[in-house]
């Protein structure tokens, strides 16, 4: 009996632990995504604001994603609908819940995962914060307690807001670097950690299931990709049937100048980079025949809106 009580207890305890951090995640989570209502990563979350199945490509990744790919060139050369969901330091664990966000209310045909995150060290300490985090989004929002309002107590999330730029992060500084042999030819590779391995097969099974095509991106840097780098993602890329593009070996056909395309020495590139490797990009998406020009679309039209305020940003 007493054996049957201490079950009864610890069952009791779990159900009531359960429902408050069920509870607790719903008062703190932000109820809309701009950061003044506490949302992370507000500028990648600005998806959630879009029009429901409006997206064709999604970009993921690091800063190299949202330094090198700006949507609303792509939108102006071919119509297509696309946004970065980027963020400093992104890790394929996070990666992945920003691909299950989107996936709830968008159907991109394209997922576009930039490689630098598949060689990111995940630290199990955040990769388990992001986890409990996608259950209970206490965890990730736990420090909103100063910030509470009535409007938190009895507002429904509701997410209104979408970034103007689409994820893309405008920089006009030139910080050059002298051209180097930075992609040199070898058959060495750099492997990919077992635990990154299995983000990647999770978020290729995902699209897989979505109806997406992922494709793997590596954007211009010489300091962050070398031809060693290279070979360990087209091994994988050919271990899972994904297709894998590196625009480090085309430099030349995109025309990127290591002395004007880059804010900081060959780290990222800049505006000017950015636009040459977005005009390259809807090329070769267009060349796919799978996506859609939108631009005579009035359903669309908020794009367009979204293209003089880009002009005027850019200008």
């Amino acid at each position: 009996m007493t054996y049957l009580k201490r079950v009864i207890g610890v069952i009791v305890f779990v159900i009531g632990l359960i429902a408050m951090l069920f509870a607790g995640s719903y008062l703190f989570i932000p109820k809309n995504n701009m950061k003044e209502f506490g949302m992370e990563e507000s500028l990648a979350n600005g998806i959630l604001g879009e029009k429901e199945q409006t997206i064709d490509v999604l970009v993921l990744g690091d800063s190299e994603s949202y330094s090198s790919i700006s949507p609303m060139e792509m939108w102006k050369k071919n119509g297509y609908t696309a946004y970065v969901c980027g963020t400093s330091g992104q890790t394929l664990d996070y990666t992945l819940t920003l691909l299950q966000r989107t996936f709830e209310k968008q159907s991109p045909k394209i997922v576009i995962l930039e490689t630098n995150a598949i060689y990111r060290e995940i630290i199990s300490s955040s990769e388990t914060i992001t986890k409990l985090s996608n259950y209970f989004s206490i965890f990730r929002y736990h420090n909103r307690w100063k910030s509470l309002n009535w409007n938190d107590f009895k507002g429904n999330v509701k997410f209104t807001w979408t970034d103007e730029c689409k994820g893309y992060r405008f920089n006009q500084t030139v910080d050059p670097v002298k051209a180097t042999d930075y992609m040199k030819v070898t058959k060495e590779q750099i492997h990919i950690k077992e635990k990154n391995l299995n983000y990647v097969n999770e978020i290729k099974s995902l699209c897989d299931d979505n109806g997406a095509q992922l494709i793997f991106l590596s954007t211009p840097s010489t300091i962050n990709w070398n031809y060693r780098r290279h070979n360990g993602i087209q091994a994988l890329a050919d271990a899972i049937n994904c297709e894998y593009v590196d625009l480090n070996l085309v430099n030349h056909k995109i025309g990127i100048d290591w002395e004007k395309d880059t804010r900081d020495k060959g780290d990222h590139l800049n505006h000017f980079g950015a636009v040459k490797v977005t005009a390259y990009l809807s090329e070769y998406l267009a060349k796919k025949n799978i996506l859609t020009d939108h631009r005579d679309d009035p359903e669309y039209a908020r794009w367009e809106n979204a293209w003089e305020k880009y002009q005027l940003l850019v200008t």
